[in-house]
């Protein structure tokens, strides 16, 4: 980098046209202009018309064309032409695929393309070729044009500067809001949501007549459904519909700051099938999620016994979606069956919120829902005056050519003397009546027929009208109040046009609190349940056999490895491996790997340090009580439910340092109220149970003192049930309480040589 790229030996490159360039800077100046390109001319929309280059200049290429709403179709090659060669020098198929998508209905929440043919469906099947389909405008896109041709917006030279183009829309319709907008650039993207129209009026009306207005002012936490148009924004309002399920608060803070997301639900019923049977019935899918994928995805999970509650899967779609869900017996939950489906598949989505736009079309940056539409308003004052302006000037020049069309009807005969009899009537005309330039080539201008006496009363009709209207833009352009009332009346009319009492009007995405469930449960909805037999080796290799095994001679290890310890479980359940750093690892014994082979090494499947091992393993019940012991004889007492770990990397609980380190982990049975221990020099020591600390996490207290080596083994027990233990050949032996009088003593005392018949492992059994 920063080398020049002049080959060697080439002197000052004056002679061959070799130029040398600092290759770092030249690659920074290009990077630069490529980013802004993107964020410019690709990725961002426009505050205020919320549209990209692309999509303004198809709706301003179908204007040209004369494609309105009430007028004919034309096919979509004839208008992808039109914008490729006038407009936008890219490829025909990006502009086609542009096209399309503003006029599909589950993409857009207002389409602006009314098409005709195949425009692809929900499916995620494409549409046909360009020269098979029709387009012409919506309303929606006339409202985006409106007063285009009064001088609203400023025009730019299009790429070969054959043509013009306009920099912005006049936007009378809150295309930024209402239809949304995602889009990737160098170093930043845009992910808008589509909304209400109706919504967005009130809003925008609410913000004209209260200017101070916090972003709470306009949003609605409780609707009116018997008049939704008297709403204000409650939130996104997707053309496919779903729930959106998020907390009011989540909401509010996402609008503030221009970031956030919207986590969305599929619209589901239960249908009485007759005879205790039922089905569930899917008929609105989250926003931007393909119907056909979707039903694929869960299909796969079926088949990979995911969804042990679903039976079977159907697709009864037609023109509305209809996917079935059939569930394996009439006893299952549905609201749980729901939630395995919410948390597996897109049935339930995020849709983020990143509401960054070019600002006046020149700077890009993060708007809150206040300031995207107060910018959109501050656009419109700007197009009424600009329009207001060629109006008045119109006006103006009409008043003109009629105040001369007066004189000349005042002063008939002398006008067509002139005419029929001077060389040069204009400057004749001009110099006797003071008439302007304009003014008298109107006169020389008039046909006969129009010197009748009934003309001569509708110009001055016509006059006093121009005259009045003349007096009203002026008033109207001296007046902000006026101006902003103006502004208020346009967006009241755009409410009423496409208010909730019209089809395309009507809020679809409907909002309600996720239901509350219990994790368990749904957990075990989303695995199939089956008894196994969970395998560890002493190397640290796990694997989950099929069925309870009651031997396990047979198990096979890799060399130089055994057992190290084996349990009965459930797929459903959770195991907890405790290690000698004092750490806790949860895994789910349905992500064990099957019987065959060895298993895997337990570091694959949690990230366990690698000078650790395991000191056990179990099933978790949280219910249950443990106790933690280190080598050196420190413990402590946690609830076993405050142990479980939820990421990878475990839970430290206990605290070690080398060279101690956990040895014990021993669950306390209810009822038990003393401890035994026994060190490595043969000593035992019993004491109650209450001298323990419980604890979260930490260190411990000393159990038992010793000189050299450290624990062997402890044991929790019921005083007045005895201390029992079993020898290596199988026999029970009991310790009453009369007889463990001489051990019993206080914690952290070096106890007594344990009694005869006690095993030589130093092992309780």
């Amino acid at each position: 980098m920063g080398k020049s790229l002049i080959p060697p030996g080439s002197g000052d490159g004056d002679g061959d046209g070799i130029e040398p360039v600092d290759l770092k800077k030249a690659l920074e100046e290009r990077y630069l202009a490529y980013a802004l390109s993107t964020i410019m001319h690709r990725a961002l929309p426009d505050v205020r018309d919320g549209m990209k280059p692309v999509h303004r200049r198809i709706v301003h290429a179908m204007r040209l064309l004369r494609l309105n709403p009430d007028q004919r179709f034309a096919k979509c090659a004839s208008i992808v032409g039109e914008v490729m060669g006038k407009f936008h020098p890219h490829g025909d198929q990006s502009i086609y695929d542009a096209v399309v998508r503003l006029a599909q209905p589950f993409s857009v929440r207002y389409p602006l393309v009314d098409g005709q043919g195949n425009f692809g469906n929900i499916d995620g099947d494409n549409a046909a070729a360009m020269r098979y389909t029709e387009a012409r405008m919506t309303e929606a896109a006339t409202e985006l044009l409106s007063g285009i041709t009064e001088d609203a917006v400023d025009f730019r030279a299009t790429y070969n500067e054959e043509n013009e183009e306009p920099t912005v829309l006049p936007g009378a319709f809150p295309n930024l809001l209402a239809n949304g907008s995602t889009g990737i650039a160098v170093g930043m993207a845009t992910s808008i949501p589509p909304h209400n129209v109706a919504e967005l009026c009130k809003a925008s009306l609410h913000l004209i007549d209260h200017p101070d207005a916090s972003v709470e002012d306009l949003l609605t936490q409780t609707p009116h459904p018997e008049d939704d148009d008297e709403n204000m924004v409650r939130g996104p309002d997707f053309p496919t519909g779903g729930i959106i399920v998020d907390r009011w608060e989540t909401i509010v803070e996402a609008y503030k700051t221009g970031r956030g997301s919207f986590r969305v639900r599929a619209h589901w019923t239960v249908e009485d099938q007759g005879r205790g049977t039922w089905q569930i019935v899917v008929t609105e899918i989250p926003y931007g999620v393909q119907k056909a994928k979707l039903i694929e995805k869960i299909a796969e999970l079926l088949i990979a016994r995911k969804l042990p509650l679903l039976e079977d899967i159907r697709d009864e779609s037609a023109e509305d979606i209809r996917v079935v869900l059939v569930p394996k017996s009439r006893s299952v939950d549905p609201a749980i069956l729901m939630e395995s489906l919410f948390k597996l598949s897109e049935l339930e989505n995020r849709f983020s919120l990143n509401m960054n736009v070019l600002s006046r079309g020149r700077v890009p940056n993060i708007v809150s829902l206040k300031e995207a539409l107060q910018q959109w308003l501050d656009h419109r004052k700007e197009v009424l005056v600009r329009r207001s302006r060629h109006r008045l000037a119109e006006i103006e020049r009409r008043l003109e050519i009629l105040g001369g069309y007066l004189i000349a009807y005042l002063n008939i005969d002398d006008v067509i003397r002139i005419i029929r009899e001077e060389d040069e009537p204009k400057q004749v005309m001009m110099a006797r009546w003071d008439l302007t330039d304009v003014q008298a080539e109107a006169i020389l201008n008039l046909r006969l027929r129009a010197l009748r006496k009934l003309e001569e009363f509708e110009i001055r009709k016509e006059f006093d009208n121009l005259t009045a209207e003349k007096s009203q833009i002026e008033a109207l352009l001296a007046s902000d109040a006026k101006q902003w009332k103006t502004i208020r009346w346009e967006v009241e009319k755009l409410r009423d046009r496409f208010g909730s009492r019209t089809d395309l009007g009507r809020r679809r995405t409907r909002f309600a609190d996720a239901p509350e469930h219990d994790e368990t449960h749904i957990q075990h909805a989303m695995i199939e349940k089956e008894p196994v037999t969970v395998v560890v080796s002493e190397k640290g290799w796990l694997r989950a056999m099929k069925g309870h095994l009651s031997e396990f001679d047979s198990l096979s290890f890799k060399e130089g490895d055994k057992l190290k310890l084996a349990f009965h479980a459930q797929t459903t359940d959770k195991i907890l491996v405790f290690t000698t750093g004092g750490k806790f690892y949860t895994i789910g014994v349905d992500r064990l790997p099957g019987g065959r082979g060895h298993g895997e090494p337990i570091r694959i499947i949690v990230d366990m340090e690698n000078d650790q091992d395991i000191v056990t393993a179990f099933v978790h019940d949280p219910k249950r009580k443990l106790l933690l012991v280190s080598h050196l004889g420190y413990g402590f007492v946690v609830p076993e439910e405050e142990v479980a770990a939820n990421t990878r990397k475990g839970k430290q609980v206990m605290n070690v340092k080398a060279p101690d380190e956990a040895a014990r982990c021993v669950f306390i049975n209810s009822g038990d109220d003393h401890v035994a221990a026994v060190g490595e020099n043969r000593k035992m020591l019993a004491f109650p149970l209450v001298q323990i600390p419980e604890m979260g996490r930490g260190k411990g207290v000393r159990l038992q003192r010793y000189k050299d080596g450290g624990v062997s083994d402890i044991k929790t027990f019921a005083l007045e049930a005895g201390l029992t233990w079993t020898d290596s050949a199988g026999r029970a032996f009991v310790k009453s309480k009369d007889e463990l009088a001489e051990w019993i003593g206080d914690r952290a005392s070096a106890g007594r040589m344990v009694p005869k018949g006690f095993p030589r492992t130093g092992k309780f059994g």
